[in-house]
């Protein structure tokens, strides 16, 4: 197993657009992770004021103009429920106090990477270092609408009686590919974020009952600019859906395609399938413990004296 304090040798290729300590001054290197989310349960995915799925009118993919109306993932839906895994994977493994919202500590990795906003009058704030965009579904929104009842049965009678809701669903099985940014993040910060993804399971509203959901990485690429969209990649791959099996190998065609768009060309690397693999293999077997925590903890102590705002010396 390679030691936390060397970078993993299938990271080797990703090096040079990794940061070796956290700076409150952001510099160009991005890493971008291209992963599939399928819903493997009935999920609801709207805004909390309306009980309608959030949809939108985009092509219906990059080869056929036809609007056509697809389901809408925004990018807070994806964010919110990796901040609490993430969170609670520190929080498992090392002396971990931060709580999510009302109580950010501001000083550890969490915060650092997610972003936090002050809440007790502090003199600064966090800005995030990984970014979400909304992500579209691959299949139409008649597709995958799913209208259910539920109602409320008298444990005397135990008869239901009148329904008393509907609400409206993602039937499982929906895909919806996305693409996260991380911005000059350490090598221990993408293998954490990398875990967070592949551990995080339930999305949407009322997770109690439902919302499970698989994250399947299927590319990673990095540069000084972010390569793809996550538009773009919903609408590449609503192209090659039906015809392609082979999602991982598709991934990288289309990076790779990609690339020749970006403003810096001789500043890019795209990881091939089988190299993304090794990666994922070795970010699952590197042992999550508090000396790996603690190693991070260190490089946000020390960015914690960076960020914070000198006192301005009193007029005399």
């Amino acid at each position: 197993m390679p030691s936390k304090t060397v970078v993993p040798p299938s990271f080797k290729k990703l090096e040079p657009y990794l940061v070796e300590s956290i700076s409150p001054l952001l510099d160009a290197r991005v890493i971008q992770v291209l992963v599939l989310r399928q819903t493997h349960d009935y999920t609801i995915l709207r805004t909390e004021e309306s009980r309608e799925l959030n949809t939108v009118v985009i092509p219906e993919s990059i080869k056929s103009t036809k609007p056509t109306v697809k389901v809408a993932f925004l990018a807070s839906k994806q964010k919110a429920p990796e901040s609490r895994m993430f969170s609670r994977m520190l929080r498992t493994v090392s002396e971990y106090g931060c709580q999510l919202k009302e109580d950010l500590c501001l000083n550890c990795p969490r915060c650092v990477l997610f972003g936090a906003v002050s809440v007790k009058g502090r003199e600064y704030n966090i800005k995030h270092r990984i970014e979400y965009s909304t992500a579209f579904s691959i299949e139409p929104y008649e597709d995958l609408l799913e209208s259910i009842t539920f109602n409320a049965v008298d444990e005397g009678s135990q008869l239901t009686g009148q329904a008393l809701n509907l609400t409206h669903n993602v039937r499982p099985l929906a895909n919806f590919p996305s693409v996260v940014t991380l911005n000059s993040v350490t090598w221990p910060e993408l293998a954490l974020y990398l875990k967070t993804l592949l551990a995080s399971k339930s999305y949407g509203a009322e997770t109690r009952t439902k919302g499970d959901m698989r994250n399947v990485v299927l590319g990673i690429a990095a540069g000084y600019e972010e390569i793809i969209t996550s538009l773009e990649y919903s609408l590449e791959m609503a192209a090659v859906w039906e015809a392609d099996a082979d999602l991982e190998a598709a991934t990288e065609r289309i990076l790779k395609q990609y690339t020749t768009l970006s403003a810096s060309r001789g500043n890019l690397v795209v990881l091939s399938a089988a190299e993304t693999k090794r990666l994922l293999d070795e970010v699952q077997n590197l042992t999550l413990d508090k000396n790996f925590v603690d190693a991070m903890q260190k490089q946000v102590d020390a960015f914690v004296v960076a960020a914070k705002p000198k006192e301005s010396k009193k007029k005399k």
